[in-house]
């Protein structure tokens, strides 16, 4: 029953992975249609991604409300509306009306899954899930290539998608009473679970409560730096490789189809070897990958070895995430952990908006070329912030042991 659970879970994930890309890849096409200026995808992008971030704050108390099941269902059938909404769209004013749902059932998926994870599985399944997340978006824009082809087909390839959402959301429907079993089964015996529900109740908490709970404020530091580097990396990387590297288009785009795929590829691969090494140490280990990676981008060697340099970050970048947030849960309590999750990922959702824009503001002032030196800035800051909470960490356990 479990395995089969998470199967749904993986899909859930897949389904959430599905739309981030689609504005991207589909407004060229869409963008005539409401006769706007090019740029207006930005305003859609950051009302999605704000919707993102204030449901991700409240889905703790959102989840300890409703659960975690009826939760998944709920934002997810609000995604599929919206993804229907923007299929049918008859002026630009709908799609940021849209744009407010299809952010605020992302955000809350994706913190409800996340802590279900982290709470319920292993390690490796984390690793595993963030890479289903992977193949959504790779996913995603194939379907909407297949039909902007066409004229104003654009619209088929978001109906298409909202399809699938909606076969998701009768899915999630059938399995809600899954959520529960799964839980009491991965508790081990009726002892533990009694305790588990005897854990103090956070529902009556402020908002801000997690900011108080000791540990979180430099673990959210960590996350806001990470976006700093996987998005910064994402968005810019391509035009670093033009513009710095003197690469064509084309050759630069695959190169960055080659950071984004050694993210997926090392998650898929990370999951097996959380089975033997820690969450700390693959976190660790990343982070070291991802600064030799940030070096070699950094040091006047040859084009070969910023193909190298990007891989090596994208390898870097894939045990990171999906390890520190399934170490919520170990670093700050089960009876903490909803909130934190959301907090985590409201943080994650504000560097991966703000990060690359300030980058950008600054490198189109100066150069390209700085952009190796602001990813070796972000992930030190990331390393110095880690190894700040390994040694809250430490303490912790050491108080733990002594009492």
């Amino acid at each position: 029953m479990a395995t089969f659970f998470l199967i749904i879970i993986y899909s859930a994930f897949i389904s959430l992975g599905l739309p981030d890309s689609l504005l991207g890849v589909g407004w060229p096409a869409m963008q005539p249609y409401f006769n706007v200026p090019f740029g207006f995808a930005g305003f859609v992008s950051m009302t999605v991604s704000g919707g993102t971030i204030v449901s991700s704050l409240l889905s703790g108390k959102l989840i300890k409300r409703f659960g975690t099941g009826k939760l998944t269902l709920i934002s997810v059938f609000m995604t599929a509306v919206a993804l229907f909404g923007v299929s049918i769209a008859p002026s630009f004013i709908w799609l940021m009306v849209l744009a407010v749902p299809l952010g605020l059932g992302a955000g809350a998926v994706d913190s409800g899954l996340n802590e279900y994870i982290a709470e319920h599985y292993k390690a490796h399944h984390m690793s595993w899930l963030h890479c289903f997340w992977g193949v959504g978006a790779m996913i995603g824009p194939i379907i909407m290539s297949q039909f902007i082809a066409n004229k104003d087909s654009w619209r088929n390839g978001y109906l298409i998608v909202s399809i699938i959402q909606f076969i998701l959301v009768a899915v999630l429907f059938f399995a809600l009473p899954l959520w529960d079993k799964v839980a009491n089964l991965s508790r081990g015996d009726a002892a533990e679970a009694e305790s588990a529900s005897q854990e103090p109740d956070s529902t009556h908490k402020g908002l801000l409560y997690p900011l108080k709970v000791k540990g979180v404020k430099i673990a959210l530091v960590a996350f806001l730096f990470y976006c700093g580097v996987e998005s910064t990396m994402g968005l810019w990387g391509s035009s670093y490789l033009v513009k710095a590297r003197g690469l064509d288009a084309a050759t630069a785009a695959v190169w960055v189809s080659f950071y984004y795929g050694s993210i997926t590829v090392g998650r898929l691969l990370a999951g097996f070897v959380t089975m033997k090494v820690s969450n700390k140490i693959l976190i660790r280990s990343g982070e070291i990958i991802v600064l030799l990676g940030a070096v070699l981008l950094l040091l006047p060697l040859p084009n070969t070895f910023s193909l190298f340099g990007f891989i090596m970050i994208g390898l870097g970048c894939a045990p990171i995430y999906p390890c520190m947030l399934h170490e919520t849960p170990v670093r700050f309590g089960k009876q903490d952990a909803q909130m934190v999750m959301g907090f985590q990922m409201a943080v994650t959702y504000i560097g991966a908006t703000f990060l690359p824009p300030v980058f950008g503001f600054i490198a189109a002032n100066s150069t390209m070329l700085i952009m190796p030196l602001f990813i070796l800035v972000y992930i030190t800051a990331m390393l110095f912030s880690s190894e700040k909470v390994n040694l809250f960490m430490d303490k912790k356990l050491k108080l733990t042991a002594e009492q």
